[in-house]
């Protein structure tokens, strides 16, 4: 994270394709909550030549402000993975003129239907999208079904198998707390540690399907993933439960084969200290059921 007292530059493209070169008096840091589903597109991160969620923001940024800045986000989903509630960060020159419900009403007129702007602030000037989060929260959905729902089935794993859910909660718990997760992550090509710590995990039984929530202050790379399809080989008895810890213990890459769709996994939730991100709500695809 940035300090308030330190001096940076940041670069800011004009439509001209100019670098402004801007001391950190003359920028003002804009958030945004942004909401997405995944199909169709190779993943967030930007990527020339790819249809990606950050290149569709930043198309969609430049039209409305002028600006074509760089563009933070709190995680950097994979292809076919959604967000209910993905948070991004983004420096504009101070003087430019920005009024956050305009902005979103002409982001959204702009981008690919696949993509919302749902909440946008001025936040204060060392806001990090990323560094500043305190957890992450994910979803992985799986549904059961001898057929698609087209409705629902672009956010789920259809399965036909009954899932044991005693055997996933137990395999599960192994989970909780401080673990090198080499075996679930694909390794980094920079030798960083894949060490992380899991602070929540819990299935929950749903009409239909299985819900599986996990929280963590940061994942690595196909790591929620790779725990839902062990815990889907638990939960459909191809692996026993004992099989988590051992998997673990193992810290190796192909201890853990299956790697779940990524159609199942939502990012859901971004934390950070109280006060920091601004009020809003939004309802899911389950009746009644409504989140702010």
């Amino acid at each position: 994270m940035i300090g308030s007292d330190e001096s940076f530059e940041i670069h800011i493209t004009d439509p001209q394709g100019q670098d402004m070169d801007l001391s950190h008096s003359d920028i003002k840091i804009v958030g945004a909550i942004v909401s997405y589903l995944g199909k169709g597109f190779s993943g967030f991160a930007y990527q020339p030549q790819q249809a990606t969620v950050a290149g569709e923001l930043l198309r969609a940024i430049e039209i409305c402000l002028g600006e074509k800045p760089k563009l933070t986000a709190a995680g950097r989903t994979d292809a076919g993975v959604h967000a209910r509630a993905q948070v991004v960060s983004f420096a504009i020159s101070r003087g430019r003129q920005f009024e956050p419900e305009r902005f979103v009403k002409s982001m959204n007129s702009l981008l690919d239907e696949r993509i919302s702007v749902r909440k946008a602030w001025i936040a204060g000037e060392d806001f990090n999208a990323r560094y500043s989060a305190r957890y992450r929260k994910y979803l992985y959905r799986f549904a059961y079904g001898e057929t698609r729902d087209p409705l629902t089935g672009g956010t789920s794993w259809l399965i036909q198998e009954k899932l044991e859910l005693s055997k996933m909660c137990e395999g599960a718990q192994a989970l909780l707390g401080e673990h090198d997760f080499s075996s679930f992550c694909r390794k980094d090509p920079n030798g960083a540690s894949l060490t992380r710590r899991v602070e929540e995990i819990r299935l929950e039984d749903i009409t239909g399907g299985v819900d599986l929530w996990i929280t963590a202050s940061s994942f690595c790379h196909q790591m929620v993933r790779s725990i839902a399809g062990l815990l889907y080989q638990v939960g459909t008895l191809k692996k026993s439960p004992g099989y988590v810890v051992e998997a673990l213990d193992a810290r190796d890459r192909s201890s853990v084969k299956l790697l779940a769709p990524a159609s199942g996994l939502t990012l859901w939730e971004v934390g950070y200290d109280e006060g920091v991100l601004p009020r809003w709500t939004s309802c899911t695809n389950r009746p009644g059921e409504c989140w702010s």
